[in-house]
C-alpha cells in the first residue's frame, strides 16, 4: 500500500485530473486514505499555483518547478501529448512531461506514476525501415528520468507493452474498451431481451481491417453478435491512403446495425472508405466507435460529409483526448463517454495495493445487464458528456 501519495499534471491535463481527484476522493473516504491523501484545486497551475509551474526563459527553454513539499510521497502525474485543453503542441507537451518527471524526481517523490491516457507516439512502434521508433524514445526517456510505473489506456498495439523492460518499470494498458461497450449496455440496449433478441439477429461489428480483427472480435464475442472483417490495401506511395476495401462476412449485411470498431479516429480516411464499402451492402445504419478521438483534419469534414449524406449514424469516442465544444458543432453526431471514474478507480487500486483484474477482465454485456449501472456512471454529466450541454 502506498504510504502517501498526491495527484497532479501537465499544464495539458490540469482539468481532466481535477475530475479524476474529485470522483476518487467519493471512493477513498476512511480516516487512514484522507489523512495521506493530497489534491490542490489547480494541479497544473502556472507561475506557481499548484503543485507545479513551468517556468520560461528569455530564449524560449521551459523549466519545470515543483511548489511544495512532495518528498518521500508518490506522485500521480497526468499528462497528454495530443489535443489538449491548454492548446499545447505534441513537442512542447512532451518536453514538459519530460521536465516534470526530472523535477519530481530531484523534489525526492518515493514513486513517479506516469498517467498517460492517450500515448501520442504509440503508432511509431515498427522498424521496418530507417527510421527512429518514437514509443520507445519515449519510454526510454521517462524510465531514464525516474519514472516507475505508466498507466495508459488501449495501446495501439498488444506488442507496445514489450518495449518496456518490467524490472525497470511497470505498465498497465487498461483496455478502455469496456467503456465503451458499457455505454452500448447503458443507453442502446439497456435490457436482455435487447440483447438477445435485436443486437444478437440484427447487430454486427465490424474490424477498419485485418489487424484491427481482435478489438471488433472482442465486441462480437461480448455481445454475442456477427463478427465482419474489412481487408484494406493501402497505397504504399502516400500516406493515410486506401486503395482498396474487401467486405468478410459470414452473413449477408442487408438490413443490419453495423458498428465499426477502432482504436482511434485520426484523419478518418480509412473509417470514410470503410463506410462507403459497407454502404454498398445496404445495412439499416452504419455506427463507428473508437476510444482515442485524434481528429486531425480533415477528419471533421470527412465525418461530416459522411453523416450528411446520410451513410453515418452516430460515432461514440472516449475523452483520453480532449474534445472542445467547438467539436461537436463539426461533427454534429458525435457521442463523448468519460473516463474519469475509470481512471479514479485504477488510482485507487494502485495506492490500495489491490487487484485490476475486475478492470482488466473481458467484457460480457450478458452479466453486465443482470446488474446494471455496476460504475453507477453518468454520462450526463462533467466535460465528458456525450452532449456539448
Amino acid at each position: 500500500m502506498i504510504n502517501e501519495f498526491v495527484i497532479t499534471a501537465t499544464r495539458s491535463m490540469t482539468d481532466y485530473a481535477s475530475r479524476v481527484a474529485e470522483q476518487l476522493s467519493k471512493f477513498l473516504t476512511s480516516p487512514a486514505f484522507s489523512s495521506r491523501y493530497e489534491m490542490t484545486g489547480d494541479p497544473g497551475g502556472i507561475n506557481g499555483a499548484g503543485i507545479l509551474s513551468t517556468d520560461r526563459f528569455a530564449d524560449g527553454e521551459m523549466e519545470a518547478v515543483v511548489n511544495t513539499s512532495i518528498r518521500g510521497k508518490a506522485v500521480v502525474l497526468f499528462t497528454s501529448s495530443a489535443r489538449n485543453e491548454a492548446g499545447i503542441g505534441v513537442e512542447e507537451a512532451k518536453i514538459e512531461l519530460y521536465h516534470t518527471v526530472d523535477a519530481l524526481k530531484r523534489s525526492q517523490a518515493e514513486r513517479i506514476i506516469i498517467f498517460e491516457p492517450f500515448v501520442s507516439c504509440s503508432r511509431s512502434d515498427r522498424t521496418f525501415r530507417r527510421s527512429s521508433v518514437g514509443l520507445w524514445v519515449h519510454y526510454k526517456i521517462l524510465v531514464s528520468l525516474g519514472a516507475a510505473h505508466i498507466i495508459t489506456y488501449q495501446l495501439h498495439s498488444d506488442k507496445s507493452k514489450s518495449i518496456l523492460d518490467p524490472t525497470l518499470c511497470a505498465i498497465d494498458d487498461i483496455p478502455a474498451m469496456t467503456l465503451l461497450k458499457r455505454y452500448l449496455c447503458d443507453t442502446s440496449i439497456m435490457n436482455l431481451e435487447t440483447l438477445k433478441n435485436v443486437v444478437r439477429t440484427h447487430w454486427a461489428f465490424c474490424s477498419v481491417d485485418a489487424g484491427g480483427e481482435k478489438l471488433a472480435r472482442g465486441f462480437a464475442n461480448a455481445f454475442g453478435a456477427p463478427l465482419v472483417v474489412a481487408h484494406k490495401q493501402r497505397d504504399p506511395s502516400k500516406v493515410n491512403t486506401v486503395k482498396s476495401i474487401n467486405i468478410l462476412s459470414a452473413e449477408p449485411l442487408e438490413g443490419k446495425i453495423l458498428w465499426i470498431v477502432d482504436d482511434m479516429v485520426d484523419t478518418a480516411g480509412s473509417v470514410e472508405s470503410l463506410v462507403r464499402a459497407l454502404a454498398a451492402h445496404k445495412p439499416a445504419e452504419i455506427n463507428i466507435m473508437a476510444v482515442h478521438a485524434l481528429f486531425s483534419p480533415p477528419a471533421a469534414e470527412r465525418l461530416n460529409r459522411l453523416t450528411q449524406e446520410g451513410l453515418l449514424n452516430r460515432l461514440l469516442v472516449t475523452d483520453t483526448i480532449y474534445c472542445p465544444r467547438t467539436i461537436f458543432t463539426e461533427i454534429p453526431n458525435l457521442e463523448v463517454v468519460p473516463s474519469v471514474e475509470l481512471s479514479a478507480k485504477v488510482i485507487e487500486a494502485i495506492v490500495s495495493n489491490r487487484s485490476m483484474n475486475k478492470l482488466l477482465r473481458p467484457f460480457d454485456a450478458e452479466i453486465y445487464l443482470k446488474s446494471p449501472n455496476l460504475f453507477n456512471q453518468d454520462y450526463r454529466s462533467g466535460a465528458g458528456s456525450s452532449s456539448p450541454d
